[in-house]
């Protein structure tokens, strides 16, 4: 039989995030530690392949695209650290754009200031695109479903990927 103990862990809460975790558990009938463990189970779930050094490159890319505001915002990771993070060990045909990462660093930035950026001041104004969706698009349009006709410069045809906004690609 695999013997699988719990271990002790400290953290450290605020206030306020102490007082958060008691009222759930109250209103939920349980313990502060079934929230604390849920909420860490719940996070490793969501990011699990961060776990995983196998995963690297592109195939990295839409967990840091789904909750990577929260992780770069919350860890202050810049454009050098992320591409440190998703390109260290990926091959050739893995790898992520240096422009493609400054841009998803730069997602928990203003959205005007990240829409400019990812238009190089051409398009249409900041206001008339949802920048974290633009973005999303963009990048899963480039690295998770792969187009294979060639492009010209990628940070530019994000107008192209904006045209097909909540589309997915022919397979």
């Amino acid at each position: 039989m695999i013997e699988q103990r719990k271990q002790a862990v400290s953290i450290r809460l605020g206030e306020t995030d102490v007082r958060n975790v008691k009222r759930m558990a109250k209103r939920l009938g349980v313990r502060d530690s079934d929230i604390i463990r849920y909420a860490i189970k719940s996070m490793l779930g969501r990011n699990s392949p961060l776990c995983d050094e196998a995963i690297n490159g592109r195939n990295l890319l839409p967990v840091l695209v789904e909750s990577g505001d929260e992780l770069i915002r919350y860890f202050e990771l810049d454009a050098y650290r992320l591409e440190s993070i998703i390109n260290q060990h990926a091959g050739d045909e893995l790898r992520v754009d240096r422009d493609d990462i400054a841009l998803l660093a730069m997602s928990g930035l203003r959205e005007q200031y990240l829409v400019m950026r990812m238009k190089d001041g051409n398009g249409p104004a900041p206001e008339a695109l949802p920048a974290a969706r633009s973005l999303r698009n963009y990048l899963y349009d480039k690295y998770v479903y792969r187009h294979e006709e060639p492009r010209g410069n990628d940070v530019k045809s994000i107008a192209d990927s904006e045209i097909r906004v909540g589309q997915r690609p022919a397979a």
